[in-house]
């Protein structure tokens, strides 16, 4: 950590910075590196990010970059958009637009600002908006400058750093700077910051950390690769002490970031005297702790529903029992807390549990509390397990978690404050998908199949959304668009749920397909994987730069019989096929005897994060599975 006391040099740098960057043709495209050019659709030419802490309940957050838009596909990077609500207000927006000789062509009018409420057709109420703009400028390139302030009120959400932000976009300068008070400890986690740790300059009155990156060239996504800030440099910040809307807390620790959650909604688990009364009337009776959160559960799923509702102190303070009683709505707070309230009735303890949500956002800075959490969820310690209840889903059954927010770090809220809990992990034996296929295949290669699938755990996680969330007629579309066959008609269909612990679907299909087997001759060409052909085909062009990030954990068993007509004998068949690797494993086999044709397919993977250089052994087994999936057996008819 390097510091330097005094400000001698902070006024230098800021000179030599205004004096560079006044100069009239300061973004003009000869000035960015060629190597930045290679693979761009954007260049960031600067960004200088600013936040400055006043005080536990004030911060002043200043942004000013310029981006050169190189074509067409660097325009998702032209459009200036920022929210603000009660706690966060945007003091001033200002922008230029320059050509690709860096001449100002003109500067945004604030008349011109689009003022956007931030309302969505899954919400129901929010304070927020949305300040946008854009040039709407085709000429390329161009370069976009924006700079603007906003004012912090309260320090409970502090940004983050993040100079890559995506994809095809290259860093030609970007700095962040953080200046707070000489008392005041700042807490920041770096991430594949090349420089390290933060230059400080420290003054009598305030400390100043700042970090720097220059000439980056624009990265590329790659497939099954970590998330994004665990390969671009990034910094985030959290508060020590903080004070937002009349509350204060601290979050140095789990467990005190859990004491402001509880003391944010102490006293909002008040039930009214009717529900009261309902809880018990279908309780009283029931011996068994499990049947009681059964039944209160599906109470809860029958008589409310889900809606966003981001008002109060930034969203994190749920509405009242009362208020989801009297509604029969509300977000993920107010129904977690709802929950917890129904059970706290007759006794049985539940903790309102924060957790960061979303397939494949499994990943939490455990070292680092801070607010990574975007969802609520419910736990409910049962003798040595626990019961975890998803509260916004009403078809979900009680214990299950889905894909959405299992195999992840999350944090229970209880009077005494916050402890990392892990929700429970499902692997290969609770996902799976099943199938059973019958078909047959006429003289004109026509195919007529019916098909029983079984559908059980986060391989069903979809499905089940689709069938809960879709009319009977646009189910039929689902279905219609879901089979990758080039013609075919479903002639029915049929879903029918298992609502376990671990839940199944099981699915009934009948399909016509035209031309599903090639005719050539005398010679008829079957694949008889029909329903489930691999559909990557991985490359080795280039130097992998990530590791390997599989999230799923799933076993595929089809067995497929084939009726086909008779008159044909056998020429070829493809052999057997058995690959075992560290990322999982597969079987096929194929039989024929007499007009019948047997297959057997068996898929297993498994969830890791395996170094780069196992990136040739995965593209093999890949691309060996996507052979095997695509071969035919041929048939020659007998004269």
């Amino acid at each position: 950590m390097r510091k330097i006391k005094g400000l001698l040099i902070l006024y230098f740098s800021c000179v030599l910075f205004s004096f560079t960057y006044a100069q009239e043709g300061k973004y003009t495209i000869d000035l960015i590196p060629a190597e930045l050019l290679q693979n761009s659709n954007a260049v960031k030419r600067i960004e200088e990010r600013k936040l400055v802490i006043k005080a536990i309940d004030k911060a002043i957050f200043y942004n000013k970059y310029a981006i050169t838009i190189l074509n067409e596909a660097g325009e998702q990077f032209a459009e200036f958009y920022d929210y603000y609500d009660k706690f966060r207000t945007i003091n001033y927006i200002k922008g230029s637009l320059f050509d690709a000789a860096g001449n100002k062509i003109r500067t945004l009018k604030t008349k011109e600002i689009n003022d956007i409420s931030l309302l969505s057709g899954a919400s129901f109420v929010e304070d927020g908006r949305i300040k946008q703009f854009n040039f709407n400028y085709k000429t390329y390139p161009y370069t976009i400058e924006f700079e603007y302030a906003i004012e912090l009120k309260g320090v409970f959400h502090l940004p983050t750093w993040t100079p890559i932000e995506n994809e095809n976009i290259a860093v030609q300068s970007s700095n962040f700077s953080v200046e707070c008070p000489t008392n005041y400890p700042l807490r920041y986690k770096n991430i594949n910051c090349s420089t390290g740790q933060p230059v400080i300059i420290q003054t009598s009155n305030s400390n100043a950390y700042t970090w720097k990156v220059e000439n980056i060239a624009s990265m590329q996504k790659e497939k099954y690769a970590p998330e994004w800030y665990q390969i671009t440099p990034t910094v985030f910040l959290a508060p020590t002490d903080f004070a937002i809307d009349n509350f204060k807390g601290n979050m140095r620790t789990w467990a005190e970031f859990g004491k402001f959650m509880y003391q944010l909604n102490q006293g909002r688990n008040q039930l009214p005297e009717n529900i009261k009364k309902t809880v018990h009337q279908l309780t009283d009776g029931l011996t068994n702790k499990q049947d009681k959160i059964k039944i209160l559960y599906e109470y809860l799923q029958k008589n409310t529903r889900y809606v966003s509702i981001q008002l109060g102190i930034g969203g994190w303070q749920t509405f009242d029992a009362y208020y989801v009683a009297n509604k029969g709505y509300g977000d993920c707070k107010a129904l977690s807390n709802y929950m917890c309230a129904l059970l706290n009735e007759i006794g049985i303890k539940a903790y309102y549990t924060l957790i960061k949500a979303g397939k494949g956002q499994k990943t939490l800075l455990s070292d680092f509390p801070s607010t990574q959490f975007n969802h609520i969820i419910v736990c409910v310690p049962v003798n040595k397990d626990s019961i975890w209840l998803e509260c916004t889903s009403q078809t979900i059954p009680m214990g299950y978690l889905s894909s959405f927010t299992a195999d992840r770090d999350a944090l229970l809220i209880d009077e005494s404050g916050g402890i990392l809990v892990h929700t429970p992990k499902y692997g290969i034996h609770e996902n799976n998908i099943v199938k059973h296929i019958d078909a047959i295949v006429n003289e004109e290669g026509d195919l007529k199949t019916k098909i029983i699938a079984v559908y059980k755990g986060e391989q069903q996680d979809n499905l089940h959304q689709i069938i809960n969330g879709l009319s009977k007629e646009k189910l039929m579309d689902y279905v219609k668009n879901k089979i990758e066959l080039p013609s075919y008609d479903v002639i029915n269909f049929d879903y029918k749920e298992d609502k376990q612990k671990i839940p199944a679907i099981v699915e009934h299909l009948e399909l016509s397909a035209s031309n599903y087997a090639t005719i050539s001759g005398k010679r008829l060409f079957i694949n008889p994987n029909i329903l489930s052909t691999s559909k990557d085909q991985l490359k080795t062009e280039g130097n992998r730069k990530n590791n390997i990030v599989l999230n799923d954990e799933f076993t595929h068993t089809d067995t497929v019989n084939i009726v086909f007509p008779k008159g044909y004998n056998l020429e070829s068949i493809p052999p057997s096929t058995k690959i075992e690797t560290k990322f999982g494993k597969y079987i096929s086999t194929v039989k024929v005897q007499e007009n019948n044709l047997t297959y057997y397919r068996y898929r297993e993977q498994f969830s890791g994060n395996y170094p780069v250089t196992d990136y040739g052994d995965f593209v093999k087994f890949y691309n060996d599975m996507y052979k095997a999936d695509h071969t035919k057996v041929v048939l020659i008819k007998v004269e």
